[in-house]
């Protein structure tokens, strides 16, 4: 016969909110549960490894954000290239030359820009627990 106030064998009591099978009980990081609609569990992990350690980053909107940002960049420095190397005689440097600086100077500029512009929104999105 059991006796009716006995405690559990696992140490935990009938009334403990904390179950075992918790993440919170062990202590371990398992992805949040997604509370996004439009995204899987599995897609909020994904992002949550991508926002935070390494792996290619699939989000169409990042992806756009950063092309149209490289592209207005390439364009923006290739016609301050052209412009310089027309005002500039001493360079002996063809327009279309200072172009072609230009945009390969805009390239590396805005990768690295929108690269860091992303890193930061990213990272504020997580601390706020939005893996979207």
């Amino acid at each position: 016969m059991q006796d009716e106030n006995a405690q559990p064998t696992n140490g935990m009591s009938q009334s403990d909110p904390v179950a075992p099978s918790t993440p919170q009980a062990h202590g371990d990081r398992r992805a949040p549960h997604n509370t996004d609609n439009d995204l899987t569990d599995g897609q909020a992990a994904y992002n949550i490894v991508t926002d935070t350690v390494v792996s290619l980053n699939m989000r169409k909107s990042d992806n756009k954000f950063q092309a149209i940002f490289i592209l207005i960049s390439v364009l923006v420095c290739a016609g301050l290239g052209a412009g310089l190397a027309a005002m500039k005689p001493k360079w002996d440097l063809p327009p279309e030359a200072g172009a072609l600086f230009g945009a390969f100077a805009g390239l590396v500029v805005g990768l690295f820009a929108s690269g860091i512009i992303l890193m930061i929104y990213r990272a504020v999105r997580h601390v706020q627990g939005k893996h979207d």
